[in-house]
């Protein structure tokens, strides 16, 4: 099974389905990673691991080591660039145009003989303009598509006890919950890898905390899956149960 990975950022993979990415991988799935953007608009750490100007070519060589950490086949960063974020802390797309990125999507399912494409949920997790537009674009691609017809699943499925309800795609009900404990070690190298990024993956868990956390101490040890659509001459839906199993439970039949 050829699965992409498409995602607006640098750390999207690893922090909102890095396990599952890294159970299919150990399965025998041949992951391809698509990425919008290197990133430029995140934080340079703390403390500062380099300028703002340099933050491209920084998250690049990050996302590099988490792919590798995952057991990814092929990574693609697209030329899109990441807006700063605004002064009320306003995020924005990376693009207003849907057309072109659907068709840069296309031309890479068809690259990669694609068979599933995970990406972000309908809501773009907690709201995030970049997420939405990515999730858009997949949907339009795969509509395109009339011969080859790739499931679409989305990452960050809502569930009663889910790890973050922030980051919960309130419209996307969770199909597979996945039980990612056995690669819990790689998911947190990867997130490691990220290292530019490891203020703000543990700053809002350290307020509700009430003291500083660690990164590994907020990877979330369960993830879970919408199944937005699939070819059901196919069942991709079917394929993709069969390679979680044992780790994952499976909600709708």
């Amino acid at each position: 099974m050829n699965i992409l990975a498409f995602f607006a950022h640098p750390d999207d993979e690893t922090m909102l389905a890095g396990g599952t990415l890294k159970l299919l991988a150990r399965s025998g799935a041949h992951v391809h990673y698509l990425c919008a953007t290197r990133g430029e608009g995140g934080e340079v750490g703390e403390p500062q691991l380099c300028t703002p100007a340099e933050l491209g070519a920084v998250r690049t060589r990050e996302l590099n080591c988490a792919v590798q950490v995952l057991g990814g086949e092929s990574l693609t960063i697209l030329d899109y660039v990441d807006p700063r974020v605004g002064p009320e802390e306003e995020l924005f797309p990376y693009t207003e145009d849907l057309s072109t990125l659907t068709n840069e999507i296309v031309d890479h399912i068809k690259l990669t003989a694609t068979d599933v494409v995970i990406t972000h949920g309908s809501s773009g997790e907690y709201g995030h303009p970049a997420h939405v537009v990515s999730h858009q674009a997949a949907k339009a691609a795969l509509a395109t598509l009339v011969e080859q017809q790739p499931a679409l699943v989305t990452v960050s499925a809502v569930f009663p006890g889910h790890p973050r309800p922030r980051l919960a795609n309130d419209d996307d009900p969770a199909d597979f919950i996945v039980d990612v404990a056995a690669v819990l070690t790689a998911k947190t190298e990867a997130a490691l890898c990220h290292r530019t990024q490891h203020a703000l993956f543990v700053r809002r868990s350290s307020r509700e905390a009430g003291r500083q956390m660690t990164v590994p101490e907020v990877i979330m040890p369960v993830e879970s899956l919408h199944i937005f659509q699939f070819d059901p001459n196919r069942n991709q839906r079917a394929e993709l149960a069969a390679m979680l199993a044992p780790w994952v439970e499976i909600i709708h039949q």
